[in-house]
């Protein structure tokens, strides 16, 4: 097992803040003690995202409210039309679909979390006063780039070593088949705009968005010139400034503050040189209402999933639509109740969320974001039985 003691700090690289060293204290503390099943063995790695709470009190006491792993997602030959697949399982994305699944499991008991407050609108609920939430990723998140000293750079550029083009939204890597999950950076930048909520919890809340990104420093040190906080904010500040400066209520624009935490655990680190790179499979999806599963990325469905299975609801995740629908219909709130009244499709169903669908539209309308893929339809057209 790699050893799980961060890197000692490389010469030249930013001193990190007490509040990076706490929420990359709070989120690394919190994984560690989970059980090793879905963590990296032997030589490989993995990245490590972690949604964090901090109330008034003590805003650097830190409550780990969601996590995930992984570094896979599903090429587009392999996307499913019933909403029972993961499609995409890098650590970010999984972190934030578990907050959902908490959000639906503490409000499906009968009343919302503590850091939930009724908000007076419609029955909606919204983020209590002092609260705010967080985002921890282990390393940068892919599709990250810098902004070019001038529009005319636009169409290509590198950053040294990191090897990305500038200004645009980018499909996820893969290998072999293409994928059509975007990637990372572009979801945490449309998070800035219509939360992490998404279309479907939209109808009961009001936006959730991150006060801060902390983000874990390169093994190596940082490229020359290259900072991770001044480059992801300046990223943000470009893209969020081709926006309307004014959103449907309740949305609006929030950039996140960005942090540099220490160096992570070798096995959150991709360390390039003559030992070949390995990365783990696997995604661990947990949250603080009892979520904890591995589901493997390179299939969608949870680990141990045989062939003769792979199509049992037993092997679906608690984090694909199929389920994540499941339990927004299950809800018994005023709100769900009238659109239980009519046979939704899960897209239908996301776009009766009508707010949220027409700040997305102004959002996918902006420059930087013309090249933003749809998903393609047949994804998306799944119901369930009420």
């Amino acid at each position: 097992m790699l050893s799980s003691s961060p890197a000692p700090s490389q010469e030249g690289a930013a001193v990190p803040s007490s509040w990076a060293e706490a929420a990359s204290s709070a989120a690394l503390r919190h994984y560690r003690s989970l059980a090793k099943k879905g963590k990296p063995q032997g030589r490989e790695s993995t990245v490590l995202a972690a949604i964090l709470l901090s109330a008034p009190q003590d805003s650097h006491s830190l409550t780990v409210l969601s996590m995930g792993t992984g570094t896979k997602c599903l090429g587009a030959s392999m996307l499913s039309a019933r909403g029972d697949l993961v499609h995409d399982a890098h650590a970010e994305v999984i972190a934030r679909r578990a907050l959902l699944r908490l959000v639906y499991s503490e409000i499906g008991r009968g009343a919302p979390p503590d850091w939930l407050v009724a908000s007076g609108d419609a029955g909606r609920w919204r983020l209590r006063d002092g609260h705010c939430l967080h985002l921890y990723i282990t390393q940068l998140p892919c599709g990250v780039m810098p902004v070019p000293p001038s529009q005319s750079d636009l169409p290509r550029k590198q950053l040294n070593s990191m090897n990305v083009e500038i200004g645009f939204v980018q499909r996820k890597p893969g290998r072999g088949d293409t994928t059509s999950s975007m990637s990372c950076f572009d979801k945490i930048t449309r998070w800035s705009v219509v939360g992490i909520q998404g279309a479907l919890l939209s109808h009961i809340l009001e936006p959730l968005y991150l006060s801060t990104i902390t983000i874990g420093q390169l093994p190596d040190g940082t490229p020359e010139r290259f900072s991770i906080k001044n480059n992801i904010k300046k990223a943000l500040d470009a893209r969020l400034s081709s926006l309307p400066t004014e959103l449907p209520p309740p949305f609006k624009m929030q950039k996140p503050k960005v942090f540099e935490a220490p160096v992570p655990p070798t096995e959150f680190q991709q360390i390039p040189g003559d030992v070949r790179l390995l990365t783990c499979g696997y995604s661990i999806c947990w949250n603080k209402s009892g979520l904890h599963e591995v589901v493997l990325g390179t299939t969608g469905r949870k680990q141990g999933t045989s062939s003769k299975a792979a199509h049992l609801p037993s092997t679906e995740s608690l984090v694909c639509k199929r389920r994540l629908l499941e339990a927004f219909l299950s809800l018994e709130h005023p709100l769900v109740r009238q659109l239980k009244c009519e046979e939704l499709s899960y897209r239908a169903l996301k776009d009766t969320a009508h707010e949220y669908h027409h700040a997305l539209e102004l959002l996918r309308k902006a420059p930087f974001f013309g090249c933003w893929r749809a998903k393609p339809t047949f994804v998306d057209s799944f119901a369930v039985s009420r």
